[in-house]
């Protein structure tokens, strides 16, 4: 891997050099990487190594193997589980390293004694699967050092995993201990499939398998949810064409269900139900954009694509929310005269915590960050004059 006179110059500020992985021959002028270097960076390129076994699929057959269809259907099942306790559906508990990981993705918040899903929780059901499994696996990186697992073996697997075969079986002989706990988390996630604890084989799902590809994956009604099953009337009356629990379950986050058929749901969008998904953090612009990008053909037809009064009442009940602000402070108030007030009111102006002033009861407040430093000030202002008096 030689680099020409150029390339080194460009090179010249690099970590390479700094740590002399590049290395420049006298006789030739030419640079190169350090060999060693080379060897292990070839490896983790193409999964190899010490653990060069993993990826090949078993010599046996596996007497209880799986098709693709059940695979589908199992890692389908797995993750819209996560997904439905992310809206409040719980379709069936989950480990405890999931719940930790939706706690400290963002995802959701603790609220009295319940998990609640937060606006970037709700941010997250928009997105495509794949965007979604890699967020939450980043997380899971990110959570190595307390795991006490090494978090580049950790990444390594990923890749590893991206690189297999929809369909096939693996042998768990060759996995490192990380490698092993870590997929049992990814069972939770419908990454990978294993029969039961005590099987040697495992298998990745296509969520694992396009890991590391650029195809993008969808949830269950995927042609659906391109093609778009939402009607929205002025009259804030909503009819989704889903059969979906789970797209069900976004809609009531913000929309009152009022019947349910076959093929279609019917709800309306009111005041208290909108307030109850702003509370949770979700904002108005969120829903716009999640009733847009799931709009029925017919309604895209228009311009814009949602009733522009449904639009505006959307906002204006996200504004009420935000009427009243409250902040720390600090308030003065009994003062002793008009001169005690006309100096409390300047240090607060003087030191820029003033929020609310009334000459009329004599009352000051100022943000707590500023309250120590005017109650000091007043009191040093105080003392001098009782000492220029004396």
């Amino acid at each position: 891997m030689n680099v020409g006179q150029d390339l080194r110059e460009k090179l010249k500020d690099s970590e390479l050099l700094k740590l002399n992985l590049i290395q420049t021959d006298p006789m030739t002028n030419f640079s190169s990487l350090h060999p060693q270097f080379q060897t292990n960076l070839h490896n983790a390129l193409i999964c190899g190594g010490v653990n060069n076994n993993f990826g090949q699929q078993n010599e046996q057959p596996d007497k209880n193997s799986v098709d693709t269809k059940f695979l589908d259907s199992y890692a389908l099942e797995a993750w819209e589980s996560v997904l439905h306790y992310l809206v409040g559906t719980q379709s069936r508990k989950l480990s405890k390293s999931l719940l930790h990981l939706l706690r400290n993705s963002g995802l959701m918040d603790l609220k009295g004694d319940q998990l609640v899903i937060t606006r970037k929780g709700f941010q997250f059901l928009l997105q495509d699967v794949k965007v979604q499994v890699w967020a939450f696996l980043l997380q899971y990186l990110d959570s190595a050092t307390d795991l006490h697992m090494d978090s580049i073996d950790m990444l390594n697997f990923l890749f590893q995993l991206g690189n297999l075969e929809f369909g096939k079986d693996y042998s768990l002989e060759v996995l490192t201990d990380t490698q092993k706990i870590m997929l049992t988390e990814l069972k939770h996630m419908g990454l990978v499939y294993q029969r039961n604890k005590k099987s040697s084989r495992f298998y990745p799902t296509r969520l694992a398998t396009s890991l590391t590809s650029g195809q993008m994956i969808s949830s269950s009604d995927s042609s659906q949810e391109s093609e778009g099953y939402i009607v929205l009337e002025t009259n804030y009356r909503l009819y989704a064409y889903c059969i979906s629990p789970l797209q069900i379950a976004v809609l009531s986050l913000f929309v009152d269900l009022k019947a349910r058929f076959p093929n279609m749901v019917v709800g309306l969008i009111t005041r208290d139900k909108v307030r109850e998904a702003l509370e949770k953090g979700i904002t108005a612009e969120q829903i716009i954009s999640y009733l847009t990008s799931h709009a029925h053909p017919e309604m895209r037809k228009s311009n814009p694509v949602l009733p522009v009064t449904v639009i505006d009442q959307l906002r204006l009940w996200e504004l009420e929310k935000h009427r009243i602000k409250a902040v720390p402070a600090l308030l003065f108030s009994e003062m002793s005269g008009e001169q005690e007030f006309n100096d409390i009111l300047e240090i607060a102006k003087r030191f820029n915590c003033l929020v609310f002033a009334n000459k009329k009861d004599r009352s000051i407040v100022v943000n707590s960050e500023g309250g120590d430093k005017v109650k000091s000030e007043y009191r040093r202002i105080r003392e001098e004059r009782r000492q220029n008096r004396g």
